[in-house]
């Protein structure tokens, strides 16, 4: 899932540090060449945009990679929109935001579902950079509901949404939202 590299529209927090320009900037290279790393013949790769609209026809996305819209609503809504419309079989969702982001761990996380229903991959600031699931049954009609997004809890609440699924955690990376973020990658 990736937003438009616009400035004031995407990393705002890191662009109170930095400025929006250089904030959007930094997001364009590193979901670049996050996307170039990624490509991989044992997954395919959709990119979920936003702004739908101008997301479906941006020049700044390889025009190769197909893309959906991430639909209206919070960032669960938009999760679970995805989650909900692809074929049966096992879905990744990751965001573009995370420097450490490689195809061993895509395919770490990938793994963990042969035996698990669903599989996190930690954010030290209590978020997460994956999230998949099998989708070998019916998913929860309340998934993602009632998260508390960008907090330390939007972990354990997205868990909390799967009560019943066999739950693997893979790697824990780190995400840039802040300068000191930055500077630690």
């Amino acid at each position: 899932m990736l937003k438009e590299p616009k400035p004031g529209r995407v990393k705002t927090r890191l662009g109170r540090d930095i400025g929006m320009t250089a904030s959007a900037w930094w997001f364009r290279h590193q979901s670049a060449a996050l996307l170039k790393r990624l490509e991989d013949p044992r997954w395919d790769l959709l990119l979920a945009v936003a702004p739908d609209r101008a997301g479906l026809i941006s020049r700044v996305w390889p025009n190769h990679l197909p893309r959906i819209p991430q639909g209206q609503g919070d960032l669960g809504a938009r999760m679970a929109r995805q989650f909900y419309s692809m074929p049966p079989g096992p879905v990744c969702i990751i965001g573009a935001d995370i420097p450490g982001i490689t195809p061993a761990r895509i395919n770490e996380a990938f793994r963990a579902l042969g035996n698990h229903d669903a599989v996190f991959g930690p954010a030290p600031d209590g978020g997460f950079w994956l999230v998949g699931l099998k989708r070998n049954a019916p998913q929860p009609p309340s998934l993602f509901e009632n998260v508390r997004w960008s907090t330390e809890h939007a972990l354990a609440d997205s868990r909390a949404t799967l009560p019943d699924a066999k739950i693997a955690t893979v790697a824990t990376l780190a995400d840039v939202d802040t300068a000191a973020d930055l500077a630690r990658v």
